[in-house]
């Protein structure tokens, strides 16, 4: 990875070894022969890792797992389901912020930049952390999985409490192949995903934000203020 995206400190324990491996520099080659290609990826250098820049590993309160960042222009930043300042609020966050308005009485949110749950302990991890402008899952398989399924696993092996929201099947996967998950000390809730062509089959009323704050608050860990 460039230099620009080097991994935090915090998570570099838990990385390292996949960081090492032949698919991590598989991924790098692949990233820069797109770029000197000409290609639009995004999001751009230096926010390929907001996730983890903004969330470190020792402050990982609640996980909440997407699949690939947004393929639009000046949309991602790094966080899933985010996107960046002056952005129009993608369908599936206005699904998460009418959730949020039933669950937890919260004006419905009018920006989309999700900056602020990060700061507080939520983990705003993609299953893939690029993509090519315009075309939807085309860095998948890649390599960036092994590095993504490193860092759900160092959350799950904290002995402190979290969350686990795994909206859709991908994300449910994905975190429940983790060794130990279901079983450890974490709440784990599941539900369809937030896109418009699900989320009326079980997301909308799900009351996941409200579960969360109860649970955190339970195991001395303190709410998540999810106001924007």
């Amino acid at each position: 990875m460039a230099n620009s995206d080097a991994v935090p400190e915090s998570w570099r324990g838990a990385l390292g070894p996949v960081l090492a491996s032949p698919k991590s520099s598989a991924l790098g080659a692949f990233l820069k022969a797109e770029e000197a290609a000409g290609k639009a990826i995004y999001p751009p250098r230096g926010t390929r890792l907001a996730a983890l820049d903004l969330t470190p590993l020792d402050a990982v309160k609640v996980v909440i797992l997407g699949q690939d960042p947004y393929h639009g222009h000046g949309q991602a930043h790094g966080l899933s389901f985010s996107v960046q300042d002056g952005i129009k609020v993608p369908p599936s966050l206005a699904n998460i912020f009418k959730e949020l308005e039933s669950d937890l009485g919260l004006p419905r949110g009018v920006i989309g930049n999700l900056s602020p749950w990060a700061l507080q302990g939520v983990l705003l991890l993609n299953a893939v952390l690029t993509v090519e402008e315009a075309k939807p899952a085309s860095h998948q398989g890649k390599g960036w999985e092994e590095i993504t399924d490193a860092v759900v696993a160092a959350a799950a092996a904290k002995t402190e409490p979290c969350v686990f929201l795994l909206w859709g099947n991908h994300a449910r996967k994905k975190a429940l192949s983790v060794p130990g998950l279901a079983q450890g000390p974490h709440l784990v809730l599941t539900a369809p995903h937030p896109s418009p062509l699900s989320a009326h089959s079980g997301f909308l009323g799900c009351r996941h934000f409200s579960q969360a704050n109860a649970f955190l608050e339970a195991n001395g860990r303190g709410a998540v203020d999810w106001r924007l």
